[in-house]
């Protein structure tokens, strides 16, 4: 079985700054690092909609995902952090359009803060092709 490292980029310019990858596929296994609402011109999508906000998220997660030669259906590990916990029934709502039939593993974390103030939670997965 061939498991060399391969690293995917989103094209976001702290990617290179800092030195990490959205996606990084070992083999089988595929993580895909904290993801957020910020659109590509650096505005955040869905400001004050945790619905809006984790559904879009979780589009970028299957973009990325299908990158690295993955889906949804091979998600195992799903954690969401969230900076308003009040807010947990609409992350759920959106959570269970993409994985209700799934089951991935699960875990919603508060936390205090984000990158920006109008974020309001961060999803990272991993994943095992075809498991």
């Amino acid at each position: 079985m061939d498991f060399k490292r391969e690293n995917f980029s989103s094209g976001a310019p702290l990617e290179e700054k800092v030195g990490y990858s959205r996606v990084v596929k070992v083999g089988p296994l595929v993580h895909v690092g904290g993801t957020t609402s910020v659109q590509s011109d650096g505005s955040v999508f869905g400001v004050d909609d945790g619905y809006a906000q984790t559904k879009f998220i979780l589009e970028k997660i299957e973009d990325n995902l299908n990158k690295a030669g993955a889906g949804l259906k091979d998600v195992t590990k799903v954690k969401m952090y969230a900076v308003d916990m009040g807010r947990s029934s609409e992350y759920i709502k959106a959570y269970s359009e993409f994985f209700k039939e799934i089951k991935p593993l699960f875990t919603l974390v508060g936390i205090k803060e984000l990158n920006r103030e109008t974020q309001l939670l961060e999803i990272e997965v991993d994943a095992f092709i075809n498991a």
